[in-house]
């Protein structure tokens, strides 16, 4: 079902309709590389700083860019942060009717503007675009290449996007924006809320982004995992249907067989601990998975080793978020650099 036609769809057209929210925090040289990687002839760019202490704020500035400070007093989002940019977009550029999201830490693929516009607007069903993100270094570290692997998703119609993306302004508007509060997920619950009105979401083959995730540490990689199982949560007990096979397996694979062979351990002599046994095999079952979808040998190992690996801070962060909201709470934001 298509969505009705905006009013302002007749206005600017070309690289003259799109706007740019770039929003970010600390992101230093990775920043300006976004900065840098803008083409010309935008209709404007709005950056959304989240409290930086490395001058990227003055960065922005001094390149003539209009500039949101949020303010300190209210828990910080990538969420709230784009929904700041947008409104100060429109704003000063009523007359924008795309807009590109586009996180700090990744700079544009050339072209990728001018193909996703052509893309878009060939297809007025279609709300969001988005391409093919990839990670600069995924040789500096085992996280980085997962975070490659990760962005790598079917081309055609999609349940949701990333936070690099071009989006019909009026489109999201319509739905209300992204959810403030949310600290993780928020791009696939505004896309739940996007095609429950009838839009599609799509990825195109075309290169994005090139994203700099940085890291090179376990901790990072398990504090990622975390905000992901959070976000399932989350998410999850909104639209029901979006993420219901991967909130079971995370409360399955993380909480209930491991509960279920320690806690039958002790009485039983400890033959409940062959439960166990079933992680090497989920971890066959991705590999062939993976291996089938292409992957060499050892990419597909690494993967099904993260996401074996992952199952249990995954729950940690469903635990987290249920925990918090039975105390009437918000989780706050959960960083991973």
């Amino acid at each position: 079902m298509a969505s009705p036609a905006s009013p302002t769809e007749q206005r600017p057209s070309g690289l003259d309709a799109v706007g740019v929210v770039a929003i970010g925090r600390n992101e230093g040289e990775r920043l300006r590389r976004c900065f840098d990687s803008l083409p010309r002839g935008l209709r404007g760019v709005v950056y959304v700083d989240s409290a930086s202490t490395d001058g990227s704020v003055a960065e922005a500035r001094e390149r003539g860019i209009e500039v949101v400070e949020l303010d300190l007093s209210v828990p910080f989002t990538a969420a709230r942060a784009r929904n700041a940019g947008l409104r100060r977009l429109r704003e000063r550029w009523p007359d924008a009717r795309l807009v590109q999201f586009l996180d700090g830490d990744c700079a544009m693929a050339p072209g990728w503007l001018e193909g996703a516009l052509e893309d878009i607007e060939a297809s007025p069903e279609v709300a969001v675009v988005c391409g093919r993100r990839r990670e600069v270094h995924p040789e500096a570290s085992v996280y980085n290449r997962l975070c490659d692997m990760e962005w790598n998703t079917p081309v055609g119609d999609a349940l949701s996007c990333g936070g690099d993306a071009l989006a019909r302004i009026h489109a999201v508007e319509a739905v209300g924006g992204f959810d403030d509060g949310l600290i993780a997920g928020e791009e696939p619950e505004l896309c739940a809320r996007l095609r429950a009105r009838g839009w599609r979401i799509r990825r195109v083959d075309r290169e994005m982004t090139l994203h700099d995730a940085a890291m090179t540490r376990w901790g990072q990689w398990w504090r990622r995992t975390v905000r992901a199982g959070h976000a399932y949560a989350e998410v999850g007990t909104r639209h029901p249907s979006l993420w219901r096979r991967d909130a079971l397996s995370v409360a399955a694979w993380g909480l209930a067989l491991p509960a279920a062979a320690l806690l039958g351990a002790a009485p039983s002599g400890g033959w409940s601990l062959a439960l166990l046994l079933a992680y090497p095999a989920l971890w066959v079952k991705v590999l062939a998975g993976r291996r089938a979808g292409g992957d060499p040998p050892q990419e597909a190992a690494l993967y099904a080793s993260s996401c074996v690996a992952g199952k249990l801070p995954m729950a940690l962060g469903a635990a987290r978020y249920w925990w918090n909201r039975r105390r009437g709470r918000r989780s706050r934001i959960i960083e991973y650099k």
